[in-house]
């Protein structure tokens, strides 16, 4: 059976569950848990190891349990882990039995049960199979889960473009679902054959945190699924903006969670601003914003090692908006940082409709009085490009061309030069810069087809409203 076939048939059972109540969120949740009951027998049986699971709450005392009997074992397992401390405890953190019917619940643990050996499927299948739940469910839901899962083919050429090192730390403080993590993981394992540096790089490379138990707690069955970590758990659930931490990394890749407004209000060095719920002190962040993509910006710009590196996923308003912050945050990137690679990304990749998105690239450099940005090198591969989830899905490949131009450095119709000097003059520091004509305002044969028109015009419309409603909550704000 194909991994594709064995997503489905995991994943088919989530229909008859939806119709009944259960959503596909709830439904991947409850097979993580049962999942790693499962994985950790057939360790035991398999291969001999000590289970990591207390005896009353394993694997064996939920298969041979029926009816009431079994939701009421179940239940009492999910409360007892989520004590437990390291990997275990990350995975059962606050969880909670969503398959209250008996039988539901006998369906699903037969399923997990009868489809094994798990243990025996090789690494990169198991994370395979849990990477297609993940992403099915990110396509599913309307609402919230598509918010977590960047699509692979941005973070594959991201990391095409970094390059980690084997021997580097890498950082994702926004992980969801941990793509970041897995696909560094796999570009930096090829580059030693030495058990200890991969045991280093398994157990101590990788860094991930997510605000979201229920986030973390997939990620964590994420990199666990593709032999990251061991008994500890390499994500932990924390507010990455709390506090200005005193770890730094040689690499940070994320993509922060699209929104404007945050949940809190940040008192920078500058002292200024009022708090929404509450509000963090970070003498680290130079300026005041509520604005959290550009408090993520700032983060980053902390937790980044002298001659770091970092690649991350940004909104547009990132490039443009206006204020004390929003320039003051764009001028800090260009002078302290060597801001070095813009790429502009299509719409129609993402799950949250409405979203327009860049990925920069810039390094860390040591205190200087001299701009560290020499210039700024800009991808556009949005003007005349059109995507869609459905029916022209992004790929790898449609990257090819701006991974060979970002290690080459030569302009071509797509890829331009920009110097310091004329970043510096543009009005405002507006860093939104575009030069390709759209073709489709003159030709009217270079219409995409309907299908692409209608899901790009409903794009348009969900921006707009999402500034609309920025504007909105700014002015109730003051």
């Amino acid at each position: 059976m194909s991994n594709e076939q064995l997503v489905s048939k995991v994943w088919n059972y989530a229909h008859v569950l939806r119709d009944q109540g259960i959503s596909y969120g709830d439904y991947v949740e409850q097979i993580t848990y049962l999942l790693f009951l499962k994985m950790d027998q057939e360790r035991v049986e398999l291969l001999g190891e000590e289970s990591s699971i207390p005896p009353q709450w394993n694997w064996q005392q939920l298969i041979s349990k029926e009816g009431d009997d079994l939701e009421l074992q179940y239940r009492h397992t999910l409360e007892a882990l989520a004590r437990e401390s390291g990997l275990i405890g990350t995975i059962f953190r606050k969880s909670q039995n969503k398959l209250s019917d008996p039988a539901k619940l006998k369906r699903v643990v037969s399923l997990i049960d009868t489809e094994g050996p798990w243990i025996g499927l090789k690494v990169d299948i198991k994370g395979e199979i849990y990477e297609g739940l993940l992403e099915r469910n990110a396509s599913e839901v309307k609402s919230g889960a598509g918010q977590y899962f960047t699509p692979r083919p941005v973070i594959e050429a991201i990391v095409a473009c970094i390059q980690p090192k084997i021997h580097e730390t890498v950082c994702d403080p926004a992980c969801g679902t941990g793509g970041f993590l897995l696909a560094a993981f796999e570009y930096m394992k090829t580059q030693s054959q030495d058990r200890e540096t991969l045991r280093r790089l398994r157990t101590e490379g990788l860094h991930g945190t997510d605000i979201v138990d229920e986030v973390v707690r997939l990620c964590a069955m994420n990199l666990y699924l593709h032999g990251i970590g061991n008994g500890d758990s390499s994500v932990v659930q924390a507010d990455a903006l709390a506090v200005a931490p005193a770890q730094r990394y040689g690499v940070v890749l994320t993509n922060p969670p699209f929104g404007k407004k945050s949940s809190y209000k940040v008192v920078g060095e500058d002292g200024r601003g009022t708090s929404e719920r509450e509000h963090y002190e970070r003498e680290d962040f130079k300026f005041t914003t509520s604005n959290k993509q550009f408090n993520f910006l700032q983060h980053i710009m902390t937790i980044l090692d002298t001659y770091g590196r970092g690649g991350v996923v940004l909104p547009d308003n990132i490039l443009f908006e206006a204020g004390r912050a929003g320039e003051g945050i764009r001028k800090r990137l260009l002078e302290g940082f060597n801001f070095h690679t813009l790429l502009r990304l299509p719409t129609g990749i993402w799950y949250r409709p409405g979203v327009k998105a860049n990925v920069l690239f810039f390094d860390k450099r040591p205190a200087s009085r001299e701009a560290q940005t020499q210039g700024l090198w800009v991808y556009d591969y949005r003007t005349n490009i059109h995507k869609t989830l459905k029916t022209k899905r992004l790929v790898r490949s449609d990257f090819d061309d701006f991974v060979h131009c970002y290690h080459e450095r030569k302009e071509t119709e797509r890829f331009r030069y920009f110097s310091y000097q004329a970043l510096m003059a543009r009005d405002k520091l507006n860093l939104d810069i575009f030069w390709l004509k759209d073709n489709s305002l003159e030709d009217i044969d270079s219409l995409p087809e309907p299908e692409v028109l209608a899901a790009e015009i409903v794009e348009n419309l969900e921006a707009a409203l999402e500034q609309f409603r920025s504007v909105s909550a700014e002015l109730a704000t003051e």
